[in-house]
């Protein structure tokens, strides 16, 4: 079984991307099932009904949040129905939304949850260590793939070698940047830092890069500005022999990696 995660979807360049693309690495790399974040797909913050819906018909099966989960304000009105969207476990109880789904496909019980780092973010969300070890108390999957949304390389590789041989993989997400050290781990579990992001390839995490520099050159918040131009997709390609992680592969497609069929 092939699994293909998508990273950070940035705005409109990065749904573009995914329309343009991800039916030509379906084909190459024979993929079974689609994981995307798109935290960031609206305009680079939130997500609204219709860009979920644009997933859906993209043929992606789940798609995982993080901190800007709740930037677009719509999703209130219709998170109780979208039954293919996963938000952070570990997010305050308070807030709405499934942190942990299972989905079948090809005979396999395929579990994927959210979690939110600690780290460098705002610090409201439950420990991510103690959140996990609810789920496996009680999971019963085939193949278990976690999304951990942060900011540290050290919490998430502490995290990765915390579920290896407990969950199939551990990817990371929110830097926008993908990292190359995917490897699968001693037990058995794959493992890479940053998955990275899929939107504006000129640009500084997706942000017009001019309003970005101004901001450091100046310490004066910017108006936030999606960048436009060409774009790249980053995605990590699991694929899995009786229940068991055998490949981890980073994808890059951008003006200098073109795609090759």
């Amino acid at each position: 079984m092939n699994i293909l995660f998508i990273g950070d979807v940035f705005g409109n360049i990065g749904r573009n991307m995914i329309e343009e693309y991800l039916p030509k690495l379906k084909n190459k790399y024979h993929i079974d099932m689609v994981i995307a974040n798109v935290e960031n797909a609206t305009h680079g913050k939130g997500l609204i009904r219709k860009h979920y819906d644009f997933f859906l018909f993209q043929g992606i099966s789940l798609m995982t949040m993080g901190n800007h989960t709740f930037s677009k304000k719509e999703l209130l009105d219709y998170i109780d129905e979208a039954d293919r969207l996963i938000v952070p476990y570990n997010q305050p109880k308070a807030l709405p939304g499934v942190g942990s789904r299972v989905i079948e496909i090809k005979g396999k019980k395929i579990r994927v949850t959210n979690l939110l780092g600690l780290t460098f973010m705002d610090g409201k969300s439950q420990n991510p260590f103690e959140a996990i070890d609810e789920i496996l108390a009680k999971d019963d999957s085939d193949i278990h793939i976690v999304d951990f949304h942060g900011e540290a390389t050290s919490e998430k590789i502490a995290l990765g070698y915390y579920l290896d041989g407990k969950v199939s993989a551990v990817l990371g997400t929110h830097t926008h940047v993908a990292t190359a050290d995917e490897k699968i781990l001693a037990q058995g579990t794959a493992f890479q830092c940053d998955v990275g992001m899929t939107g504006p390839y000129e640009s500084v995490i997706g942000c017009r890069k001019e309003s970005i520099i101004q901001r450091y050159q100046t310490g004066l918040m910017t108006p936030f500005s999606v960048a436009d131009g060409e774009g790249q997709l980053c995605a990590t390609l699991l694929s899995f022999n009786n229940n068991q992680c055998v490949s981890i592969k980073r994808i890059l497609i951008d003006p200098a990696h073109p795609f090759e069929a």
